[in-house]
C-alpha cells in the first residue's frame, strides 16, 4: 500500500496538511490582491481575483488587477461605475460574460448585503457569476471556511498524490473527496492558497519538480514514476470551426463601432460591424450584413481567433467611402477616433480586426 493510501482523517490533515503548510509559509506566492502573512484578507480583493482567474493566468491578471482596483478601490465603487466602464477596462482579457456578472455581482452585494460579501459558500452561490469553485475560494480564502477549492492545479496535485485512475471530469467529486482528507480546518484559507501555489510553482503540467515538494514522499504518482500520466483525461470532443466577417468603416480620423446585444458572445462589448457567426458562412452573403451599401474592400487573410468552445476564422472588409446612412443618428452605432482605439471597450478579437486592417497604434 502507498504511503497517501495508509493516511486518513486527523493524521492525514496533521502529516499531509501540515507539510503543506509548513513549505506555504516559506515559499507563498507574492500576489497584489493576496493578503500578507499575519494580516486579514480583503473579501472585495478576493473575489475580484477570483473572478479574473477564472480561465486565465495569473501574469494575465495581474494589470488588470491593479487597474480596477485604483480605479474601483471597493464593492460600492464599482457597483455604482457604468457598465460601459468595466467593460472598457475589461477589454482585452477575455471571457466577457465575467466582466457584467462582476458588475451585477457588485451591485447585488450593495443591494442585498450592505457592501458586505457573505461569508458561507452557500450565500456566496446566489451571486451573479459565482459558480461552486470560486464560492469555496471566497468563502476559504476570504473567511477562512473550510472549504475545497478545487481549481486545475488543485486536482492535478491531489490525482497525482492519491493516483487517481478515473479521468477528469468524472474524477472531480473523488478528488474533492482525497482533499478533505487533509483540509486543515484550523487554516483553510491557507490550505487552499497553498495547493493552488504547490499546483502553479512545483507540481505543474508537464516537469514537476518533485525535489521541491514538500509532499513528494507521500506521493503514489512518483512513487510509480507516473506523475505526468495524472490526471487522467478524457478525450475531447473535436473544436467547431466557424466564419463570419467584419466591417472596418473610416471617416477621416474616425472608425465605426457598434454595440454588441447585452447577453450573448462578447455580449455588451464594442465592436466593428460584422456578421453572425456559423460553420456554415460563405463570403456570398456578407455583403447583406455590412453596414452600408456602398464599395467595400476585402483585405488579403483572415483574422483567426480561439473560443473556448470554438475556433474563428473572420474576413475583413475596409471602406472609405462615404456611407448612404446616418449613423450619428442610429442606435448602437458611433464614430470613434482611430488614435484612441486602444481605449475602446474592443474584445480580444477586434483588436485583431484593428491590427489586419492597419489601425492599432494609430
Amino acid at each position: 500500500m502507498a504511503p497517501a493510501d495508509r493516511l486518513s482523517g486527523a493524521v492525514a490533515e496533521i502529516e499531509l496538511g501540515g507539510k503543506l503548510l509548513a513549505w506555504w509559509d516559506v515559499s507563498r506566492r507574492e500576489l497584489p490582491w493576496r493578503a500578507l502573512a499575519g494580516r486579514a484578507p480583503d473579501p472585495y480583493a478576493v473575489w475580484l481575483s477570483e473572478i479574473m482567474l477564472q480561465q486565465t493566468t495569473v501574469a494575465s491578471v495581474t494589470g488588470y488587477f491593479g487597474k480596477f482596483m485604483s480605479r474601483w478601490p471597493n464593492v460600492e465603487a464599482l457597483a455604482r461605475a457604468p457598465l460601459e466602464d468595466v467593460l472598457a477596462a475589461w477589454a482585452g482579457l477575455g471571457y466577457y460574460a465575467r466582466a457584467r456578472n462582476l458588475h451585477a455581482c457588485a451591485g447585488e452585494v450593495v443591494r442585498r448585503h450592505g457592501g458586505r460579501f457573505p461569508q458561507e459558500p452557500e450565500a456566496l452561490l446566489g451571486l451573479p457569476g459565482v459558480g461552486p469553485y470560486t464560492a469555496a475560494a471566497i468563502a476559504a480564502i476570504a473567511f477562512n471556511r473550510p472549504c475545497v477549492a478545487q481549481d486545475g492545479n488543485v486536482e492535478r496535485v491531489v490525482s497525482r498524490l492519491f493516483a487517481v485512475e478515473e479521468p477528469l471530469p468524472a474524477a472531480k467529486g473523488r478528488i474533492k473527496a482525497h482533499t478533505e482528507s487533509f483540509l486543515s480546518r484550523q487554516r483553510p484559507g491557507d490550505f487552499a492558497q497553498a495547493l493552488m501555489d504547490l499546483g502553479a510553482t512545483v507540481c505543474t503540467p508537464r516537469s514537476p519538480d518533485c525535489s521541491r515538494c514538500p509532499l513528494a514522499g507521500n506521493c503514489r504518482a512518483r512513487a510509480d514514476g507516473a506523475q505526468t500520466r495524472f490526471p487522467v483525461k478524457g478525450e475531447k470532443p473535436a473544436r467547431p470551426h466557424r466564419r463570419g466577417a467584419a466591417f472596418v468603416l473610416l471617416r477621416g480620423g474616425e472608425a465605426l463601432l457598434r454595440r454588441r446585444p447585452a447577453k450573448g458572445l462578447l455580449g455588451g462589448m464594442s465592436e466593428f460591424p460584422s456578421t453572425p457567426l456559423s460553420a456554415d458562412f460563405g463570403l456570398a452573403e456578407a455583403m447583406g450584413y455590412a453596414p452600408a451599401e456602398i464599395r467595400w474592400r476585402r483585405l488579403e487573410g483572415h483574422v483567426r481567433h480561439v473560443f473556448t468552445h470554438f475556433s474563428l476564422e473572420l474576413a475583413v472588409f475596409l471602406s472609405r467611402e462615404a456611407p448612404d446612412r446616418n449613423f450619428d443618428a442610429c442606435d448602437g452605432y458611433r464614430w470613434a477616433d482611430v488614435a484612441r482605439l486602444r481605449e475602446e471597450g474592443l474584445s480580444s478579437l477586434m483588436r485583431k480586426v484593428a491590427v489586419h486592417a492597419e489601425l492599432a497604434g494609430k
